[in-house]
Parts: C-alpha cells; sequence; structure tokens
C-alpha cells in the first residue's frame, strides 16, 4: 500500500562544463521515501522535468536508495545560454508492478550554470590600423587598438593585455590597447614606422593573427642651426679656415629677442692642453726673449745630462710621468747653491686627485740635506690639491720668524689637465702664474730659519731626498703625475709677457673681418682663443658673424688629431616665460699630419790645409759652403688625369723653409784635446739672432729657434784651431740639426780634413808645378763603384800625395809618348819594314812602364832622376823581339791593373 510521497530538496544548484553532459548538483539528486523498504511503494521509478525544451533529462541510478542523475541531451553552448532554470520532481512506483497508485514529490527548483572553455581566440576589429604623429614630441597615445573574445565568461571573453611583437621600435602599448612614443621620433632618421600588436584575453590566449599598426612621422619645423658640417678637415699650412661657411638659425617663427651663442674648441687631448710649439724649453725661453740663466732640471737623456735617463718618458714630447715610485737626483753644481731673493721656477704639470683623505706630501723639486740630517732646504711640492711652496733660508739672524711655506688652492691642480706653473720668488713676496693668471697664496706660515751647516745638500725632482734620521738613505715624498720643462732661474724673475709667451697656444678660434660684423655683435674671446661668446638682438646678423667663425693653426707642423668643437645657444623671446630651445652642435676639426720635411745638409766634405794655418790665431773655417735645405714630397692631384691614371699619381719634390732648432758638430773619435785644439765662434756672430751655442771637446752645439738661413751663416763661421799639429794628420767632424726638438732630423754629414805638415807642403809645391796638364788632355774620371776599397786603411794624407804622384807620373808617361811619336814621323826615310819596326817600338815602349806609388811616396826626390833611367831603358829595348813584347804587354797590361786599383785604394781612403 504507497501510503507516503517522494521527498527532495526544495532546490538545486548545478554546474555543467560547455561541451559535456554531466551536470554537477548541489546538493546531490536524491529522493527518499517513507514506504520503504515496501517494494515499489518505497522506491523510486523517476525523476521529471518540467520546463520547455530543456536540453536535460533526469534519470535514476538506484531505485531502492533514490539516487538520480541530471544531463544534457546534447553539448550545451555557453555561448548560447550561459544558465538554466527548470522544475523537477520525483516519481514512486506506486503500489505495484504497473505502477498503479504512484505519487509524485513535490517540486523542487534547479538552477544550472553553464561553464564556460577557452575556446575562441581574441581578434581585432580592424585589420589594419594607421595613425600619424609629429616628430620631437611624446604621446601619451597615438592610437587604440581593440580587440573582443567570443567565449562568455568574463575570464575568457575579457582582453586582460596587448603586446607589441615587433622588436626594437620606440613604442609601448598598455592594457588598454593604448600605443604611445618611447622617445622622441625623428622624420629624418625614419620616415614610417610598421609595427605589429599582439591581444591576450584573461585565459593568456592570444590572438591567431596580430594585427598590424601604421604610425607616420611628420616633420615639423625644429628649432636649431642648420647647414653645417660634422667634420671639418684642416692641412697645415691652411692658414684660417672658417668652420661653418653656411650655417643659419632655424627659429621656426619664434618670437627671439636675442640669441647668446657660445664656440667652444676642446684640445685638451692635445700635447699640454693645446697645440703648443715642441721645441725644448731652453730654446722656447730664447725665442720669447726670455732672462738667460735658466736651468732645465727635465732635460732629453743624454750624455751630458744622464740624470734623466731611468725616468718614464713620453717618446712624442719631453713628458716625464712620475709614477710614485722614482725620483731623480740633480748633479751637484748643476744648480747653485744660492738662489739668492730672486729666482724663478717654471713647469708644466698634469696631476690628478691625491689618494686618501691624508695624502703624503708629493714632491715636485726638493732640495735637502744630503747626509747626516733631514732638512729641506727649499721645495716644491703638492699636498691635498694644493700647491706648496718651502722656502727656509739662512739668515744671520737665527731668531727671527720668516715667511716660510706658501700655500695656493687651485681646482686646475687635481683636474688631470696639463697647465703651466709659474713661481716667481722675490722674497718675501711669491707670486704664483697659473696658465699666464695670477694667483696669491691664500696662507703663508712663518718658522725659524735653518741653521748655516757644513752639510752638503741633494736636489732631487719627482721625490725628496732623505739622507739622515733613517737607517738608509733614500727617496720619500713620491710625486703622482706628469711634469715637463721644469726649470729655475736663480737670481731672476719673469715677466708677464714672457710667462705668456711660453704657455701660448698655436691653435686657436678666430674671426675673419672683424670689421664686417654686424650691427650690435658683442663678442669675447678667453685668454688662449678657445673659447668664443657672440651675442646679438638680430638673427641675421649673428648668422653672418657664426659663418666668419674659423680655425687657425700657426705651426708649420702642427700636431695631428681630432679638435672637438662644440656650439651651445640660448635665446631670449619676447614676452614669453618658455622660449625655443637651440639644440648643441657637436663637431670636429680634423688636423692632417704635415707632409714630412727631408733636411739634407751639402757642402765640401773633405780639404786639406798645411799646418801653419790650423795653428794660426784664426785657425781655418770648416765649413764654409755648408747648404742646409729642405724638401718635402708630395703627390700631384691632376684633374685631368685619366681614371686609370690616377692611381699612378706624380710625385712633385718641392723645397720648402722653415726652422731648425740646434745643429751639433760632433768630432768623430778621439775628443778633442784642450791643450792643443779647440772649435771656435765668434759670439758676434750669434747677435740678432735667436741662437745660442756651448762649446765642449765631444763638439760644438748651437741651438734656438731660427731659420736654416741663420744657422747656415753661424756654421759657415765655425774655425777649428790646431796650435799642436805635428801629432794630428787629420780630423773628422760629423753635422746634424734639427727641427721640433729632434722630431725631424737631417743627414749625418760628415767632413774629414788633413793636416799638411812642412816636409809635405814643400813636396806638394814641387807636384803643383809638375801636374799642369796639357790643353788637349781631357780629365779622366773613375766611377766610384769601379775602385776596391782593399787598402781604405791608408793614411788619408799619405793618400792624398799618392794620387797626386800617379797623376804626375802619368802627365809625364802622355808626355813622353808624344815626344817618341813626333821621333818617329822624324825617322821617315827608313825602309817599310824599319817604319813597322818603329811602330812596334812605340807601341813596346808606351807598355813597359812599370809604376808604384808607394816607392815614389817613399823616395819623392828621385821622381826626375828615375824617368829618365825608364827612357833609358825603353831605348834599349827597342830591338826586343815581338815574341818578348807580347810576353811583356800581358806582363805591363796586369801592372797597370795593380797601378789603378792602387789609385782607387787611395782615392777610396781620403772619403
Amino acid at each position: 500500500m504507497n501510503k507516503h510521497k517522494p521527498w527532495i530538496e526544495t532546490s538545486y544548484h548545478g554546474i555543467i562544463t560547455e561541451n559535456n553532459d554531466t551536470v554537477i548538483l548541489d546538493p546531490p539528486l536524491v529522493a527518499l521515501d517513507k514506504d520503504a523498504p515496501v517494494p515499489f511503494a518505497g522506491e523510486i521509478c523517476a525523476f521529471k522535468i518540467h520546463g520547455q525544451e530543456m536540453p536535460f533529462e533526469a534519470v535514476v541510478l538506484n531505485k531502492t536508495s533514490g539516487e538520480g542523475q541530471l544531463r544534457a541531451k546534447s553539448p550545451v553552448d555557453c555561448e548560447l545560454q550561459k544558465e538554466y532554470t527548470f522544475i523537477i520532481q520525483a516519481y514512486d512506483c506506486g503500489s505495484g508492478p504497473g505502477g498503479k497508485n504512484w505519487k509524485k514529490s513535490h517540486k523542487a527548483v534547479v538552477h544550472i550554470q553553464v561553464k564556460d572553455v577557452n575556446e575562441f581566440s581574441p581578434a581585432f576589429k580592424e585589420s589594419v590600423y594607421k595613425a600619424s604623429v609629429t616628430e620631437g614630441k611624446i604621446y601619451d597615445s597615438i592610437l587604440q587598438v581593440e580587440a573582443t573574445d567570443e567565449d562568455c565568461s568574463p575570464q575568457y571573453s575579457q582582453i586582460c593585455n596587448y603586446k607589441i611583437v615587433t622588436a626594437d621600435v620606440p613604442f609601448a602599448i598598455d592594457r588598454n590597447g593604448n600605443i604611445r612614443n618611447t622617445e622622441k621620433l625623428s622624420y629624418d632618421k625614419q620616415h614610417q614606422y610598421e609595427i605589429l600588436v599582439t591581444a591576450f584575453d584573461c585565459g593568456q590566449k592570444h590572438a591567431t593573427e596580430d594585427v598590424l599598426v601604421h604610425v607616420n612621422v611628420k616633420p615639423v619645423c625644429k628649432p636649431g642651426w642648420q647647414d653645417w658640417n660634422k667634420r671639418i678637415e684642416y692641412r697645415p699650412g691652411s692658414g684660417s679656415i672658417p668652420l661653418f661657411p653656411s650655417i643659419h638659425l632655424e627659429t621656426c617663427d619664434g618670437p627671439v629677442s636675442s640669441i647668446h651663442t657660445t664656440i667652444e674648441l676642446q684640445t685638451s687631448s692635445i700635447g699640454k692642453g693645446c697645440d703648443r710649439e715642441t721645441y725644448s724649453e731652453k730654446s722656447l725661453q730664447k725665442l720669447c726673449g726670455a732672462s738667460s740663466g735658466a736651468i732645465d732640471l727635465l732635460p732629453s737623456p743624454s750624455a751630458t745630462t744622464n740624470w734623466t735617463a731611468g725616468l718614464l718618458m713620453d717618446n712624442n714630447d719631453i713628458i716625464f710621468k712620475f709614477d710614485g715610485k722614482q725620483g731623480a737626483k740633480i748633479p751637484d753644481g748643476i744648480v747653485p747653491k744660492n738662489l739668492t731673493d730672486q729666482f724663478t721656477i717654471t713647469l708644466w704639470m698634469k696631476h690628478g686627485p691625491s689618494p686618501g683623505l691624508r695624502a703624503e706630501k708629493e714632491t715636485i723639486l726638493c732640495n735637502s740635506d744630503k747626509t747626516e740630517m733631514n732638512r729641506h732646504h727649499y721645495a716644491l711640492y703638492v699636498h691635498n690639491c694644493r700647491l706648496v711652496l718651502l722656502l727656509r733660508k739662512d739668515f744671520h739672524r737665527a731668531d727671527t720668524f720668516r715667511p716660510a711655506e706658501f700655500h695656493w688652492k687651485l681646482d686646475q691642480i687635481c683636474d688631470k689637465e696639463w697647465h703651466y706653473y709659474v713661481v716667481n720668488v722675490e722674497f718675501p713676496v711669491v707670486t704664483l702664474y697659473m696658465d699666464g693668471t695670477t694667483y696669491e697664496p691664500y696662507l703663508v706660515t712663518n718658522d725659524w730659519p735653518i741653521h748655516p751647516s757644513h752639510i752638503a745638500m741633494q736636489l732631487t725632482v719627482g721625490a725628496c731626498w732623505q739622507g739622515g734620521e733613517v737607517t738608509k738613505a733614500r727617496f720619500a715624498q713620491y710625486f703622482h703625475g706628469s711634469l715637463a720643462s721644469l726649470t729655475i732661474r736663480p737670481g731672476k724673475i719673469e715677466s708677464q709677457k714672457v710667462i705668456s709667451c711660453l704657455q701660448a697656444c698655436k691653435e686657436g678660434l678666430d674671426i675673419n673681418s672683424l670689421e664686417s660684423l654686424g650691427q650690435g655683435i658683442k663678442y669675447h674671446f678667453n685668454p688662449s682663443q678657445s673659447v668664443l661668446v657672440m651675442e646679438g638682438d638680430d638673427i641675421e646678423n649673428i648668422n653672418q658673424a657664426l659663418r666668419k667663425v674659423s680655425y687657425i693653426n700657426s705651426r708649420q707642423f702642427p700636431t695631428a688629431g681630432i679638435r672637438c668643437l662644440k656650439v651651445s645657444s640660448k635665446v631670449q623671446c619676447f614676452g614669453e616665460d618658455v622660449c625655443i630651445n637651440i639644440p648643441d652642435i657637436d663637431a670636429y676639426v680634423m688636423v692632417f699630419q704635415a707632409n714630412e720635411p727631408k733636411i739634407t745638409i751639402t757642402g765640401m766634405d773633405h780639404f786639406a790645409r798645411p799646418a801653419a794655418e790650423f795653428e794660426s790665431e784664426r785657425g781655418v773655417i770648416l765649413l764654409p759652403d755648408i747648404r742646409i735645405i729642405s724638401t718635402v714630397t708630395k703627390m700631384e692631384h691632376s684633374v685631368d688625369l685619366r681614371e686609370y691614371d690616377r692611381a699612378n699619381k706624380q710625385v712633385v719634390v718641392e723645397e720648402m723653409v722653415h726652422n731648425l732648432d740646434f745643429c751639433d758638430v760632433l768630432v768623430i773619435g778621439a775628443e778633442l784635446d784642450p791643450q792643443q785644439e779647440c772649435l771656435e765662434l765668434d759670439h758676434g756672430e750669434l747677435q740678432g739672432k735667436h741662437l745660442d751655442a756651448t762649446n765642449s771637446t765631444a763638439g760644438y752645439s748651437i741651438y734656438g729657434v731660427d731659420s736654416m738661413f741663420s744657422y747656415e751663416q753661424v756654421l759657415r763661421q765655425l774655425r777649428y784651431r790646431n796650435w799642436g799639429s805635428s801629432a794630428t794628420s787629420d780630423r773628422k767632424f760629423r753635422v746634424k740639426c734639427s727641427e721640433l726638438n729632434g722630431r725631424y732630423t737631417s743627414n749625418e754629414f760628415n767632413l774629414e780634413i788633413n793636416i799638411l805638415h812642412s816636409s809635405n807642403s814643400n813636396f806638394m809645391d814641387h807636384v803643383n808645378h809638375m801636374i799642369v796638364q796639357p790643353k788637349f788632355l781631357q780629365s779622366v774620371q773613375h766611377p766610384e763603384g769601379s775602385v776596391s776599397a782593399a787598402h781604405s786603411s791608408v793614411i788619408p794624407g799619405v793618400a792624398t800625395i799618392v794620387i797626386i804622384i800617379c797623376v804626375s807620373i802619368l802627365v809625364l808617361v802622355i808626355t813622353l809618348g808624344v815626344f817618341r811619336l813626333r821621333s818617329a814621323r822624324q825617322r821617315g826615310s827608313v825602309g817599310h819594314e824599319g817604319a813597322r819596326e818603329s811602330e812596334m817600338d812605340w807601341d813596346d815602349s808606351a807598355l813597359t812602364i812599370t809604376v808604384n806609388p808607394m816607392e815614389k811616396y817613399e823616395k819623392p826626390h828621385q821622381t826626375e832622376e828615375e824617368s829618365e833611367e825608364e827612357d833609358i831603358d825603353d831605348e834599349e829595348e827597342d830591338t826586343t823581339s815581338a815574341e818578348s813584347d807580347d810576353s811583356e804587354e800581358e806582363e805591363e797590361e796586369e801592372e797597370e791593373e795593380e797601378v789603378i786599383v792602387q789609385k782607387g785604394d787611395k782615392q777610396n781612403g781620403t772619403r
């Protein structure tokens, strides 16, 4: 009997995954019946769904337990319907097998949601996007791209991100699809950009097709300087060349009221801050008219100045680098012990920041006790970016405080750039000149004077000598940096004019035709002419003025390399708080390498003079006809050359005129003996020239910056004296000249002189009388390469005499042959056979002369007698047979070859 109806929950919530058929219900679908366990009445036979065309069905899984299941009749699609609501009831099996008297449960509400599957990819609404931007601007959004997704759920249907696929483009995109530029675009750089963009839904599924975005860059008027070249080429000898001959300022119709422009030539990478003359400090001081007596403490290493040989040196210039481990001792006697109350110290210095907060003193030069004690008498050093001069003098009143330390604090001391320092001392006043500008010491401290003592002093450079108070004497307080042209001048101070000359740059900015500058243009140069400031109200006048700015390098052989140029401008506008911005100009001047000159010295390279001339008061002029010329080799550039001929350019050698800075006349072999010989020059020959000279037993040195002609004039007056010539038969000298402190050097011109003593002189007079040549004779010249050098060790004086004797004998032989020829003609009455015999006699006589020049030299007074004896022998041999003639002819040919070889050897010995 079926007493009770089934019971189910009042509501159910279900989820079904898209494209699936199983619905997961909460709570599970279960019907209960109180008639259980009565068969049929207590069993559940069906679940029925009430609703229009619901795509679901409910099935009973277990009649006894009442468990059921809800499932889809066919796959559901979330994109068509996201959720379903319907009514469900449970039915029992009734009272019997036929299902009679069945009962149904109450109605329960079922709510089903369809769970989405990410089956669709994002798709863009447009196939191509286009936008235009103006160059030079940053945009928040150039354009917006938009993609959609057909999935039904928010998770899969919403676009969560966009991405630019194209690499290395100046654009970015946000999650909303807004594209912006990340940097200012330039029309000149690129007219158009093409970028690909993709989209991602929130399930990170990206679009199957990327979208193309075109961004066009439109040019705009850009304020700034127009029509200028980044590279300006400068060839040596060009003088002044304009830097910006066509430049003009574009203001884009901005209301500009005035403009302020600064042109800066950056030359810190060249030499000592700019292109300066690279002559030695001594030559430069002579050229600038500095006071004499300057002592170079850092000269180029040489035999006489060897204390700098162990220092690190820049080969391109006389620059010494100190690494904190080196110092140099100046030999005694180079600098006087007493500098007096007036003296000058000059130097070039390049120095960086001192290491540490409490850095040690860095010594430039120091004069301290050599032994026993450790007193510093005077010193110049750097300490914590301060330049300090220590000067402790000996005073008669030992109880008097005197100024002892002078301190200067300058940023330039530690800026790692070259600067020129001059310390003028007029005790107790000390003045510092740095790059030509005067600086007074910011601090002067007093100290007790040093007590006089017998202890010797040691002058050093790059470190200070610590001779006492230590176990072993050593250097201390090392310098870190570079030094050049360190000099000290006792007893004198230098003038402002000379100081400016010594540090003057030979390159800089210039203005062509100042008179033609426009009205209202103001300009100003800094002292070195590396910075030019121009200011004006009219734009066109500024344009004209800037076109006249030029680069000039007055050096004949400038330092090759790059000089950077920077032009910065500021403008003011009428009534505008914000005015246009003018970009800086960054350009450079390329200075080419000068054609290297070839300096050639020529003149008489050998002569002989009687000893009496060398012994005279004036001596003998060494180089009476010396000639110094300089040539350069250039490639000829012709516009008429055809293309295939241009590869074979013609080489042109041109003579050029330039200065020299020293010429050395050096002794080859043993040095001069000052007891009996010397080189002399009247110092009046140096007057009116920028030249000076030093003399030693090793030779004569003339130095200073002057023309080649001036050097020729002085060298032609150099004399050699030898008042003890009996022990000397010859001397050899070598002449060598230089330009730019050895950058260009001449050939080595060798000169040999022979001293003829009295016996040789008398014999020379006799020989000179004999060797007068007949007018019909031609001089014979033997090529230099045809003579052997086997006997080149013969004494040059002897070789000269032997040559003259050989020439004399040759003249005698020819004269004798002419005489014999005339005699043969006078015997014309002799028969035909006699005539033939006479001809053979002539040939025989000409070939049987045997000459030994060395025998003639040993017995010169027998020359005429031997010649007569040979003549008699020739007459006696007239009857010699033809066979003997042939044999003698071969012997005579060999002997004549020996004579020629010996003559050539003597000639080689004289060269």
